[in-house]
């Protein structure tokens, strides 16, 4: 889903973004004193910035190393047509799956990249036999195997408003 509008935050909405992302699981009144406002406004504050979707999920990140065996795949795809209507098609069909847990539509070689997570080889054959080699769209799957993460993040940049001192325009650290 695209978003044109960008919404205008304050640096409070920043500060409550950027301490979330950090730790979700923080009571009202922790993230009250670690991004310096009074709990009511902070509780008003994370209630519209998950109304507005802003705040789309909170959730507890699993280490996969900690719980069995896995093997992440970062798979190229590539269609034989691109239209709107395949690219969408193809989206659709990896949407429900659950060892895909990313699906980005780029540019510039494949259509596709798609990390998936399986227990093994064996799981992750029968995954792409199901998912990828049985599209008739489908021309070219390019699989990449995970030998070590050295970095995992799941934040998102925040942009820090320039101070009021910086004229329009100009670099800021």
């Amino acid at each position: 889903m695209e978003n044109d509008t960008f919404v205008q935050f304050d640096d409070l909405d920043l500060r409550i973004l950027d301490q979330l992302q950090a730790d979700s699981a923080l009571t009202n009144q922790d993230l009250a004193q670690r991004v310096h406002a009074s709990a009511p406004t902070c509780l008003r504050r994370v209630r519209r910035l998950i109304e507005e979707g802003i705040i789309a999920k909170q959730v507890a990140i699993v280490d996969p190393e900690k719980i069995g065996p896995s093997l992440t795949a970062i798979i190229e795809i590539t269609l034989d047509a691109q239209s709107v209507e395949h690219l969408e098609a193809f989206e659709a069909s990896v949407a429900d799956v659950p060892a895909i847990l990313q699906c980005y539509r780029v540019s510039s070689g494949p259509d596709f990249i798609v990390v998936a997570q399986v227990a093994d080889m064996p799981a992750y054959h029968a995954m792409a036999h199901q998912v990828f080699t049985s599209q008739s769209n489908v021309r070219n799957v390019r699989s990449f195997f995970s030998i070590h993460r050295s970095k995992y993040e799941t934040r998102v940049l925040i942009p820090r408003p320039a101070p009021a001192d910086t004229p329009p325009g100009s670099a800021r650290p």
